[in-house]
């Protein structure tokens, strides 16, 4: 599955001018963690609610710009690459979202949220299950508490006695 599969193509932009403040009031009006940042045609970075210091980073956002709480070295995505890829690009940078690039321009935004949302809905291929076979003991064991033993054991198991050991190659040796 490719990631133009899942994508949103309603991607939510901002300037890195904008004031921080500004820019968290639309993430919570809009119900968003990410925002990409765009000077003219070319993203210059990410923002998301944890750069903004989510909802107790008043402090964080007061009198500052987006420029200066974007994550400016942004790892994107193109719409052939595939889930798989996205997720462990995703995990092994720490980052909640990927751009989605085509041709230099954004089409899309991929977030851990739709990763996991395709995840829970599992994938649409028809699964292939193993065949169950049922397992007979060979003749002459019995199960007796869910293990096979042989008459021999299972004989003393029922007259509450301990089966005998049996003696070590070592033992019968000598």
């Amino acid at each position: 599955m490719r990631v133009s599969e899942i994508m949103n193509t309603r991607v939510i932009m901002t300037s890195p001018s904008e004031d921080a403040d500004r820019a968290w009031s639309v993430m919570r009006t809009r119900r968003l963690r990410h925002l990409v940042v765009m000077e003219g045609k070319r993203v210059v970075g990410v923002l998301s609610d944890r750069d903004l210091g989510g909802r107790g980073g008043v402090t964080v956002r007061k009198g500052r710009t987006v420029a200066e709480l974007m994550t400016r070295q942004v790892v994107a995505a193109e719409p052939t690459t595939t889930i798989r890829q996205a997720a462990n690009l995703m995990r092994g940078r720490t980052i909640g979202c990927l751009p989605v690039l085509e041709d230099g321009r954004v089409v899309g935004i991929v977030t851990t949220t739709d990763i996991l949302d395709q995840l829970g809905r599992g994938s649409t291929r028809p699964t292939v299950r193993a065949e169950r076979r049922v397992r007979r003991a060979p003749a002459g064991h019995h199960t007796l508490g869910g293990v096979a033993r042989t008459r021999a054991t299972s004989r003393a198991a029922k007259e509450g006695a301990r089966p005998r050991a049996r003696a070590s190659k070592a033992t019968r040796a000598r």
